[in-house]
């Protein structure tokens, strides 16, 4: 089975307005496995933009190369089998949502009752219902949003490439919006977004990959990731102190003792212990890390 995404060595250069040559991508690898859900993450500026165009054929690579599903990226073929949304959707502005879902897929060779009823339904499913015959001019940002969002999921493709996925959306739409990008994944499609809502990123994806200044700084599988980032800790009583723990135990007096743990499994092999040795377990903290903060810290390390 093809890779849906393979990325080889990308460079990506782009002209800004006063004639400036940017590097927005130096020497970007990475591949995605069908089915995943996978967050691109990178502060303001990092390239995901750019990477993204790459991926869909719009800007053309320095040097390396974008595969969709083996098909050199902005070929006919590769486009078939993606739903694309990019930073900022514009749409014809005297059209309907309506008529633009008409219109799109009509270019993907959608007609007939198959078109109505696929338009009908996304238009339902992103909550467009009711603003299916306003002018998209008339819109507002959150609502183009939900026609971007229905437009790219329009035909069912095996592949969506999401930039800024969230953006204008309000707590419910974004709530929608998860439950719709997680039917698509029951269904095997592959999802590769970029967000600065680490919370959602959080919610929907599988792995992570964080770029900063166009480089590669890290991926991450999300699992693993909640597991080296949270915090646990155990107040006890015991003659027999527990192994594994971050950093010896701290002595409350009256027989008491603070001891933290790197992972869940050293927490819970400190808790069977003590039980073990006629202990006590007083009390037992198990948070969850922050995402933002692992975020914030790896860019800063990467500066």
């Amino acid at each position: 089975m093809q890779l849906p995404i393979a990325v080889e060595d990308l460079h990506v250069q782009y002209r800004q307005k006063n004639g400036k040559i940017v590097d927005a991508v130096q020497g970007l690898s990475f591949a995605v496995q069908p089915g995943e859900v996978v967050g691109f993450l990178g502060p303001n500026g990092a390239g995901k933009s750019s990477t993204l165009k790459a991926m869909m054929g719009f800007l053309e690579p320095r040097q390396g190369k974008c595969d969709i599903f083996g098909l050199p990226s902005g070929s006919v073929e590769a486009k078939r089998r993606i739903g694309y949304l990019p930073e900022v959707a514009l749409y014809y502005p005297f059209l309907t949502p309506l008529e633009t879902l008409h219109f799109y897929g009509e270019l993907q060779g959608m007609s007939g009752r198959t078109l109505r009823d696929e338009t009908r339904s996304m238009l339902a499913q992103v909550g467009l219902e009711e603003s299916s015959g306003k002018l998209n001019r008339n819109l507002s940002k959150g609502l183009l949003q939900r026609l971007g969002i229905a437009q790219a999921l329009l035909g069912s493709p095996e592949l969506l490439i999401l930039d800024e996925v969230t953006s204008g959306l309000d707590p419910l739409g974004r709530r929608e919006l998860r439950a719709l990008l997680n039917e698509r994944k029951s269904r095997g499609c592959t999802l590769f977004f970029s967000s600065h809502e680490l919370a959602e990123v959080e919610m929907l994806c599988d792995r992570i990959l964080v770029i900063h200044n166009g480089k590669f700084v890290e991926e991450r599988n999300l699992g693993a990731l909640r597991e080296q980032i949270g915090r646990y800790a155990l107040t006890f009583i015991s003659r027999d102190f527990p192994k594994n723990t971050a950093q010896p135990p701290t002595d409350l007096g009256n027989g008491q003792f603070l001891a933290r743990f790197a992972n869940k499994k050293h927490l819970l092999e400190a808790i069977s212990s003590v039980h073990g040795s006629g202990g006590q377990v007083l009390d037992v903290i198990a948070e969850e890390g922050s995402i933002e903060d692992y975020f914030i810290d790896t860019i800063e390390r990467a500066a």
